[in-house]
This record gives C-alpha cells, sequence and structure tokens, in this order.
C-alpha cells in the first residue's frame, strides 16, 4: 500500500486505496473492509497526500504527522478519536507543538487520528513516509 494512492471521499466513512483508473473515475478498495467499487468525477476525493497541518511557521504534509504519531504510538494505534477534544488536543500538541490552535479544530484532529488508526489497523509501514515526502519535495524543488 503506498500513501499517495490513499484517499478519502467526502460522505464516505474511512480510507480508500486506488486500484486502477476507468474512463469515469477510479476503482478503489476500501482499507478497512476490502471492498471494491467505483468512485465517479462527481466524488469529492482528497488525497492523503495533498493534505497538511497549520502550524505558526509552514503547514507540515500529514506524512510527516502521521510519521510523528507513529513514532509516539510505536507503530501501533493511537488514542480513540471517540476521546474528549481536550485530550486529542492535548496528545496532537506532543505530536505537532507549534500546530496553529485556531486553524486546526479539534474536529479536523479527530479526523487525523481516526485516519492514522485505521492505516495502523491495516499495518501501514509508517517508516517509508517522510522519505517518500522528502523525495517528493526534493523533485518539485
Amino acid at each position: 500500500m503506498e500513501f499517495n494512492k490513499i484517499i478519502a471521499v467526502t460522505g464516505k466513512p474511512g480510507l480508500y486505496e486506488i486500484l486502477s483508473q476507468t474512463k469515469t473515475g477510479v476503482i478503489v478498495k476500501s482499507i478497512v473492509d476490502g471492498k471494491r467499487f467505483p468512485i465517479t468525477a462527481t466524488h469529492n476525493v482528497s488525497l492523503l497526500e495533498n493534505i497538511a497541518i497549520y502550524t505558526y511557521e509552514e503547514e507540515v504534509p500529514l506524512a510527516r504527522v502521521f510519521k510523528n504519531i507513529a513514532e509516539k504510538a510505536e507503530g501501533k494505534e493511537a488514542i480513540s478519536h471517540k476521546e474528549s477534544a481536550a485530550k486529542l488536543t492535548d496528545f496532537f500538541g506532543e505530536v505537532l507543538p507549534d500546530f496553529d490552535q485556531e486553524r486546526v479544530y479539534a474536529s479536523n484532529i479527530k479526523k487525523v487520528i481516526q485516519w492514522y488508526n485505521t492505516l495502523a489497523k491495516a499495518n501501514f509501514d509508517f517508516s517509508t513516509l517522510v522519505e517518500a515526502t522528502e523525495e517528493t519535495t526534493a523533485e518539485e524543488a
């Protein structure tokens, strides 16, 4: 499973891996239950690779945030996304100390932790994340 092929679909729970492309969209597989189905151009789709979290200095790629959570949780699942907003914010502050608390809401933190836990359950290798994003950044420069 490659990070650059993982998407979130608005209105559908969980994360999905892009398997192939069709004329009208893409075929995806649910990371949670393995079911395959088409996603058309009418769906709002976000590549996790393109998501970033606001800090006071810069925008930190989600891959780096996941890597930090994985180091803190030792590659296992982190705290539940159903914890209180205060606990989630405290945990996120340990993972990304300088996140912008005015622009990153508890709902955003909840979603990031939920996505991380979904990937952790699927035995995703978080050690490959930062290297891949650093290579992409170096190629763009």
